[in-house]
């Protein structure tokens, strides 16, 4: 959780700290930004909108691109007997059809990715992450609807991706935040490993260069 974050962060000996979040992680960084608003030099996100922002504007298109967002949602035991009939099948296909080039993930990723998530716990406690996401959290996003982070915000996704068709992704986390800056790069969801050297640039461009006086990104405020 968003809280967790915190406290291991000070237990580490850090009271302020900038923060990248990507997908999943990025969601969990929207939250710890608005619980924990003192906490947070800077922020990055990486191929997501907010998740009310989701829910709210499903429709056909949206609802094929993301079905694990209402399979997995369904009642315990339902997703976790399915997937667990063949975890490595189902990961490589949402990975198939997340990414603009599989060939991005090395053999020994794919064989640890396989591993962790051929663990019943593992496929459950994912089941229960968008569980969560289409209740309590959404519970959480409608309270704070009101509040924007405050805190300057990086925003990267990927051209080839779901957020670049559905989204003006500036635009939705403008709706969100008072300081707004990023672009998309040339690739599918997983930046990271697609777009390594790109992904590394904009970060560092933001978290370090920006602190200098210099800013390389499209910027909205």
């Amino acid at each position: 959780t968003a809280q967790d974050q915190v406290e291991v962060m000070r237990i580490l000996g850090f009271e302020r700290f900038s923060v990248v979040g990507h997908d999943r992680g990025g969601r969990v960084l929207h939250r710890l930004i608005l619980d924990h608003p003192d906490c947070i030099e800077k922020a990055a996100v990486l191929d997501i909108v907010p998740t009310r922002k989701i829910f709210q504007t499903v429709d056909k298109e949206l609802a094929t691109a993301y079905e694990h967002w209402f399979f997995l949602i369904q009642p315990h035991n339902l997703p976790e007997q399915l997937i667990g009939a063949d975890p490595a099948f189902y990961l490589q296909a949402k990975l198939r059809q997340w990414s603009a080039d599989l060939s991005s993930f090395t053999e020994e990723a794919m064989a640890e990715y396989i591993r962790c998530f051929s663990n019943p716990d593992v496929i459950h406690a994912s089941c229960e992450d968008y569980r969560a996401a289409a209740s309590i959290d959404l519970e959480h996003d409608e309270a704070d609807i009101d509040r924007q982070i405050p805190c300057p915000l990086l925003v990267l996704w990927g051209a080839k991706g779901v957020m670049q068709r559905r989204y003006d992704v500036l635009a939705t986390w403008l709706e969100r935040a008072v300081d707004v800056r990023g672009r998309a790069l040339d690739c599918g969801h997983f930046l990271p490993e697609e777009a390594p050297q790109e992904t590394v640039e904009a970060l560092l461009d933001f978290f370090v260069k920006e602190s200098e006086g210099v800013r390389g990104e499209e910027v909205r405020e």
